[in-house]
C-alpha cells in the first residue's frame, strides 16, 4: 500500500489509534503545540509511536492562537472545567476553528510532499462540543481542501460515527499501549481524572469493558 497521507497526530487514544490502524498508508505525522495546557504532554507520546512505527513525525509551532485566542485549555491547569465531557461544561474549552487552521496547514504538508490525502481523528462525542469536529465542518472543510490543491488532496477522517468507546476497542485490538497516549486537558504530571477529558477516557474503557491502567489523581 502507498504511503500518501498525512495524518494530524495528538498523541491522545483518537489520533494514536488512527496512526496504528491506518500506519501503511501513512507517510507523515503533524502534532501542533498551540499552547495549550497539555500539548507539552501528549507529543512526546505522538512522538513515541512515530518512532516505534518508523513514521516521521513533526512538531509546529503555533504559539499565535496563545497569544490571541481565547480558550480556558490556554489559560492554565485551574480553568479547565472538572465534570461530564457534555457541550455546556466543556464549551469553554473550544479553540476557536483550530482543527480549520491545523487542517489547512495539513493539506500544504501533502502538497508540497507529493502526497494525496489527510486524516483527522475527530468522533461522534466531539459534535455537540466542537464545531470543528462535526460531519458538515468535515464534508466542507474536505471540499475546500480538494478544490485548493493541484492534486485534489482528499480528507479522510474514518471515525467520525464512531464513539471513543469504539475507537479503544479498535485500538486494543492492535495492541496499542494507551499508557503511552494522554488526555487531561490540566496537563499535570498524571491525569487529575476530574475534568472532562479525564472522565470520557475512563467511561470509554469502562463501556468497551476494558482495564483502564491510566494512573489519575483520583
Amino acid at each position: 500500500m502507498e504511503k500518501d497521507t498525512v495524518l494530524i497526530l495528538s498523541g491522545g487514544i483518537d489520533s494514536t489509534t488512527l496512526l496504528y490502524e491506518y500506519q501503511d498508508k501513512i507517510a507523515l505525522a503533524v502534532s501542533f503545540h498551540y499552547g495549550s495546557n497539555h500539548n507539552d504532554k501528549e507529543i512526546p507520546f505522538a512522538e513515541y509511536h512515530c518512532n516505534r512505527l518508523g513514521i516521521k513525525h513533526i512538531t509546529i509551532p503555533l504559539s499565535f492562537m496563545k497569544d490571541y485566542f481565547q480558550s480556558s485549555l490556554l489559560q492554565g491547569a485551574d480553568a479547565i472545567p472538572e465534570g461530564n465531557y457534555d457541550d455546556e461544561n466543556m464549551k469553554s474549552t473550544v479553540v476557536p476553528f483550530r482543527n480549520g487552521i491545523m487542517l489547512a496547514i495539513a493539506a500544504g504538508f501533502a502538497e508540497t510532499n507529493g502526497l494525496h490525502r489527510v486524516m483527522m481523528a475527530n468522533h461522534s462525542g466531539d459534535h455537540a462540543i466542537y464545531p470543528d469536529c462535526r460531519p458538515k465542518f468535515v464534508d466542507a472543510m474536505g471540499k475546500a481542501i480538494e478544490a485548493g490543491t493541484y492534486e485534489g488532496i482528499t480528507l479522510e477522517t474514518p471515525y467520525t460515527n464512531l464513539s471513543k468507546a469504539d475507537i479503544v476497542k479498535r485500538g486494543s485490538s492492535l495492541g496499542i499501549d494507551y499508557t503511552q497516549t494522554w488526555s487531561c486537558y490540566k496537563g499535570k504530571e498524571i491525569h487529575c481524572g476530574k475534568c472532562g477529558t479525564c472522565r470520557e477516557r475512563k467511561e470509554a474503557f469502562a463501556l468497551a469493558k476494558l482495564a483502564d491502567a491510566t494512573q489519575y489523581e483520583e
